[in-house]
């Protein structure tokens, strides 16, 4: 026969709550982390974005208004937030080194663009593309 004084209490030991505990605060770290690498890569993301958003926009730009010319320019967007460097160079094309040319047949140019928004890694997108511009920049003036 049992007493209550012999009788076993029910309930958790000390033992069993701080693993919960511990369990518990480990499950916590490992969600916090993975939300603040997803917060992070969404980030990076927008950036990287934006910065195809402005490029798109300076490459449209491109040759309107006035005729494309070799050159660097640079200049910044967003208060300077995206950097951008722009070279314009005529383009090598080897095929065409063996051929006649015209001299007054339009020039294909190689237009590179760099936005940089960061120092970090990936914080940098480049375009490349080729334009057709007159050779003679005078040519483009004329009727």
């Amino acid at each position: 026969m049992n007493t209550p004084s012999s009788a076993r209490q029910q309930g958790f030991t000390l033992l069993e709550v701080i693993v919960a505990f511990a369990l518990l605060a480990l499950a916590l770290t490992l969600l916090l982390g993975s939300l603040s690498g997803a917060t992070r890569q969404v980030r990076e993301s927008a950036d990287a974005s934006r910065a195809t958003l402005h490029a798109q926009s300076l490459l449209a730009q491109l040759g309107a208004g006035e005729v494309l010319q070799p050159g660097r320019q640079e200049g910044g967007f967003e208060r300077d937030r995206y950097h951008w460097q722009l070279e314009v160079a005529p383009f090598a094309d080897p095929l065409a080194a063996r051929a006649q040319r015209d001299p007054g047949a339009p020039q294909l140019l190689d237009v590179r663009l760099q936005v940089r928004w960061g120092e970090g890694r990936g914080q940098a997108l480049q375009w490349r593309t080729l334009r057709l511009a007159p050779h003679d920049i005078n040519q483009a003036a004329s009727p």
